[in-house]
């Protein structure tokens, strides 16, 4: 075993060698496949789970799509695992689903099959998978806010030094320093609030700033998320200023070389007075590739210390921040409150989002992701706080795509079957095929559509 590990590690590090995005590639599609597969295992097992309740048949639960890689027989339901890792699957006994098995559909109903029960179980069957994926992103919102609570920046801390503007935040009229007083001309407690979904999911929102004493409006573009359809964009738009001091040395690097040490605070660069980190960003690129002289305060004493700039206009550290950060933490009936208002926003905030598709104020090419965009989401550091949070946002996106009333899926079939209650009048088969086709067709395109978008987004 010893020596397979070892060998392991000798090809990872030499498809680090040859491809050095490997590692965190190889990151990225593990965390999309696990939160996927734990997800539609999850979505999967609740339409299971409820046919068997209702003595429904239940042929086979997969996860992951055909070929298959292995199975298991258990009892009348074969488990099994398939090849293709972005989705999965229940085949129940006389329901016409995406395997388009209508030649069943031809004998007399049975006792055990879908279509031979009421509507009303029908329905509870189809709305298993979204009811299971709402349960699961709750309950992982609602562990996240007990376990870990919530670090606030408030604005009075924030506006001690006020904001780092954006190449971008800059076009809609923001400046590096401004203070950001209210947001949609209402004050706000944390730094979040600046950039929530009712500022990018809203429609003519606003930001108002104290710019050397004086209050300015800032209109804020209906169609600005589409610009910031990149997530190093969103996040970049506008941080927070502050005093800053050597948080970590990059081994090896010109700052190491030159003596600087972790908590020196950087004062000058080439004799010009450095505060704020993206001072020192902004006389760094004036300097790429040029010698210069470093002044820095440690302890009571300060050192003037010569230091290489790289051709990238970086001497290799990271800042550590000077915030003041409010820590809060959540008892367990609070973390429920705030995990289940967390969930339902994601709910929310993707009807806000399909509102601003539909009025033109964002293509759907810039709004929508299939899995390479998902993948870059998770990001190329495990992070296992971030995995579980990206999780239960998936897990309530899934829902609520799901819920859509489109012919082949569970929104579809609902509709259908909520009609059938009303009613009292069942569609026809071939009606209900047609219908599954439609959808499948639907289906198919629109994931065609994602994953060439995200080819498209990641090559230009």
């Amino acid at each position: 075993m010893a020596g397979q590990f070892v060998l392991g590690l000798s090809i990872l590090e030499g498809l680090q060698e040859w491809w050095p995005g490997a590692l965190e590639v190889l990151v990225m599609a593990g965390q999309l496949i696990l939160g996927l597969s734990i997800l539609v295992g999850l979505h999967e097992w609740g339409h299971m789970a409820a046919a068997k309740m209702f003595g429904m048949r239940v042929e086979k639960y997969f996860i992951g799509f055909p070929p298959k890689i292995f199975s298991i027989q258990r009892g009348e339901t074969e488990y099994g695992i398939g090849a293709i890792p972005l989705g999965g699957f229940v085949k129940i006994s006389g329901m016409i689903d995406e395997s388009m098995d209508t030649a069943a559909m031809n004998s007399e109903p049975q006792p055990w099959e879908f279509r031979s029960k009421p509507a009303w179980q029908r329905l509870i069957v189809m709305l298993g998978g979204i009811i299971v994926n709402v349960v699961v992103g709750i309950v992982i919102f609602i562990v996240l806010a007990y376990k870990d609570g919530e670090q606030v920046l408030s604005s009075t801390e924030l506006n001690k030094y006020g904001i780092v503007a954006s190449p971008m935040a800059q076009e809609i009229g923001l400046k590096t320093g401004d203070k950001i007083v209210k947001v949609n001309n209402k004050p706000y407690d944390d730094f979040t609030d600046i950039m929530g979904p009712d500022v990018f999911m809203g429609s003519n929102s606003s930001y108002t700033v104290d710019r050397n004493g004086e209050e300015i409006q800032i209109e804020i573009p209906n169609n600005l998320i589409e610009q910031l359809a990149d997530q190093d964009e969103k996040r970049a738009f506008i941080l927070p200023r502050a005093p800053f001091k050597i948080g970590e040395l990059a081994p090896g690097s010109n700052a190491e070389k030159a003596g600087i040490k972790v908590d020196d605070q950087i004062v000058s660069i080439n004799n010009t007075p450095i505060r704020y980190f993206d001072e020192l960003q902004t006389e760094l690129k004036k300097l790429k590739g040029k010698a210069t002289s470093v002044t820095v305060q440690r302890g009571a004493e300060q050192k003037t210390l010569p230091v290489e700039v790289t051709p990238e206009g970086t001497i290799g550290f990271g800042a550590q921040y000077m915030f003041n950060f409010t820590s809060v933490k959540y008892t367990l009936p609070e973390a429920v409150a705030v995990g289940a208002q967390e969930a339902f926003g994601v709910v929310y905030n993707n009807i806000k989002g399909f509102g601003k598709i539909f009025r033109g104020e964002v293509s759907a090419s810039k709004a929508l992701s299939g899995p390479i965009g998902i993948a870059r989401m998770f990001g190329g550091i495990w992070d296992w706080d971030k995995f579980w949070r990206l999780t239960g946002l998936l897990s309530m996106v899934l829902a609520f795509m799901n819920a859509l009333p489109i012919p082949a899926l569970d929104g579809g079939h609902a509709v259908i079957l909520s009609y059938e209650i009303i009613s009292g009048r069942k569609p026809s088969d071939a009606f209900l095929e047609n219908a599954q086709k439609v959808g499948m067709v639907l289906l198919l395109g629109l994931m065609a559509f994602a994953i060439f978008n995200d080819v498209w987004k990641v090559i230009f």
